[in-house]
């Protein structure tokens, strides 16, 4: 894996751990040699991630909506920004430039753009790893929610597996690096199963 897609948010949030470990992400991802491909801003979690991956002189492409750079709130020290014409294209792009996605707290469009991922790889539209670094919990009501919704006959186990879920940077790339996707068609006759 050489490219990763990190999704987060364009606030800090109110816990310190939570932007430390942004920063930390970043810094990991250029110690395994692994390009960030992320939003393009120089705010809130995502200017973290990007400012950890350019301390340690890992290459980042940012990539952002035109409506958006022209608030000024895009990073001008990263290795390349893309300027796109909708947040649709730019999540687009991040999928295309990538190997591999991350995602870190954040609001509506971080989950937003998180579940696309997930649903993308779920119908097969792609086999990427798709990671989850849950710092102190942040993602533990959710993980439940995602639980019960196996438990309730709306998702499969093996879908649900698809999600890699570690507290720490490396554990999460590990985890990565060694993922064997296991797809199996979203849409099977019942004598298949």
């Amino acid at each position: 894996m050489r490219s990763v897609a990190v999704f987060c948010g364009s606030s800090d949030g109110n816990d310190k751990e939570i932007v430390k470990k942004a920063y930390q992400l970043g810094r990991t991802l250029s110690d395994y040699n692994m390009a960030l491909i992320y939003g393009g801003a120089k705010v809130g979690l995502m200017g973290r991630v990007a400012d950890g991956a350019l301390d340690e002189s890992g290459e980042v492409i940012g990539i952002i909506p035109d409506f958006l750079k022209s608030k000024e709130i895009f990073h001008d020290g990263i290795s390349e920004l893309i300027v796109v014409e909708s947040m649709h294209e730019r999540k687009t792009k991040m999928h295309e430039m990538s190997e591999g996605i991350i995602a870190l707290p954040g609001g509506f469009g971080t989950l937003e753009e998180l579940f696309e991922m997930i649903t993308w790889g779920q119908l097969g539209l792609h086999q990427k790893p798709i990671g989850i670094l849950n710092v102190n919990g942040f993602f533990d009501e959710m993980l439940h929610f995602i639980d019960s919704m196996v438990s309730k006959g709306f998702l499969k186990q093996h879908h649900r597996d698809m999600l890699l879920i570690d507290e720490s940077c490396s554990g999460l790339l590990d985890k990565m690096v060694a993922y064997q996707p296991a797809f199996t068609p979203k849409w099977i006759k019942k004598e298949q199963t």
